[in-house]
């Protein structure tokens, strides 16, 4: 089932969220809702909003560390142990 699938207006939503908060919580995928005729939110359950942010920060980090080697800002790993006991001190 496609998301364009799971589309409803927000009347919807007031006249049946206690069915739609048991639903995504049995897995259900998420619902579009709409507000006159616009994409206005998005629900699902909340494992999976936690899931998508813990991709989104291993994401950032991924394109951070690019960043950081495209200009030239790592170090060796060689050595590493000694630069860290070194700055404790």
């Amino acid at each position: 089932m496609g998301l364009h699938e799971r589309v409803k207006p927000i009347s919807y939503l007031k006249a049946n969220s206690a069915d739609i908060i048991r639903e995504l919580g049995e897995g259900a995928p998420p619902l579009v809702i709409t507000q006159n005729g616009e994409a206005k939110a998005v629900l699902q359950d909340l494992g999976s909003f936690e899931a998508t942010q813990e991709l989104l920060a291993l994401l950032k980090l991924l394109a951070l560390g690019r960043d950081e080697l495209a200009a030239g800002e790592t170090a060796p790993v060689k050595g590493l142990a000694d630069r860290i006991r070194a700055k404790a001190r």
